[in-house]
């Protein structure tokens, strides 16, 4: 088999489309759909087909790629691809879905005759710009072959965690890690939140860890966001970080185990994007912390 693919990317938000660049400039040929074409249409300069439909989009794809909202849009869409769909294709799911929804969704590649790959990526838009994505995946061996160049031109690296993709593996992982990133999220707002509410310059408590154990570039990188007041473009956005959130909470709940600090930070998000930063990048949950309007310009003036 050759290396270079027809590959149908279905979703081109923030982290499909930058999958979609990657794809091209390794070679293959993408074909690509999103609800809104607006947002599909700049991958057009790029070298992409833009697609009329997701029927049109995956037919005569060897590789469908998924990257929407979550397991409820992509059974959505994949419903509307299916007359396009060619049996024996294969299918990379790396929208974060949870753990019942994957299920259904490899379900749904069986009925279809498609080779299932549960695979959803770490990175945010950056990393993803750049094609330096960690793909976490779980599929059978004898398909790796077909999805690995897939792999290889949006991610740095490939964790496979096992065979069997309807099992969720790697999806179960996806979520574990993302508990731990929108828990450090959620305490960096809430350290600067503290910091404007005592009047302490929030300069002194990163002089404070400086070097030592607790200090985080992550944590640096989310608050400078903040201070700096560059919540826009988003890297990983309020309303995808607050579904996000849901999924862990569910899980935990599902396997009898309370997650208070993921619980509360849930809540946060969807505060924040209801107070009208949904699609400002997920340190504006920051602002969460506050009844009033704060002016992000203002922050910590």
């Amino acid at each position: 088999m050759t290396d270079k693919l027809t590959v149908s990317v279905l979703g081109t938000g923030i982290m499909g489309a930058a999958m979609a660049r990657s794809l091209v400039r390794a070679g293959h040929a993408v074909q690509a759909w999103n609800r809104t074409r607006e947002k599909a249409e700049p991958l057009a300069a790029d070298g992409a087909r833009i697609a009329e439909s997701p029927a049109e989009a995956v037919r005569g794809a060897d590789v469908v790629l998924t990257m929407l909202y979550d397991g409820a849009a992509v059974l959505d869409v994949m419903g509307e691809a299916a007359p396009g769909l060619s049996p024996g294709a294969a299918w990379v799911q790396s929208t974060t879905a949870g753990v019942e929804a994957v299920a259904e969704l490899a379900a749904l590649a069986h009925e279809h005759g498609l080779v299932f790959f549960d695979a959803p990526v770490l990175g945010t838009r950056q990393p993803a710009e750049a094609g330096q994505l960690t793909v976490l995946a779980a599929g059978p061996v004898e398909g790796r072959g077909t999805v690995m160049p897939v792999f290889d031109a949006v991610g740095a690296r490939t964790v496979w965690t096992g065979e069997d993709g309807a099992a969720g593996t790697a999806t179960r992982l996806k979520l574990v890690t993302n508990s731990w990133v929108l828990a450090a999220t959620n305490a960096a707002g809430e350290v600067l939140a503290l910091s404007k509410a005592l009047d302490v310059d929030p300069h002194s408590f990163f002089e404070i860890i400086e070097g030592g154990p607790l200090d985080m570039g992550y944590l640096r990188a989310k608050s400078a966001l903040v201070l700096d007041g560059r919540l826009s473009p988003a890297s990983f956005a309020v309303a995808t970080a607050a579904k996000d959130a849901r999924l862990i909470v569910e899980a935990g709940q599902r396997h009898g185990v309370r997650l208070d600090v993921a619980a509360a930070g849930a809540d946060r998000f969807a505060r924040a994007a209801a107070q009208g930063h949904a699609d400002e990048d997920m340190a504006a949950a920051y602002f969460a912390s506050f009844d009033e309007v704060v002016d992000v310009e203002g922050a910590h003036e």
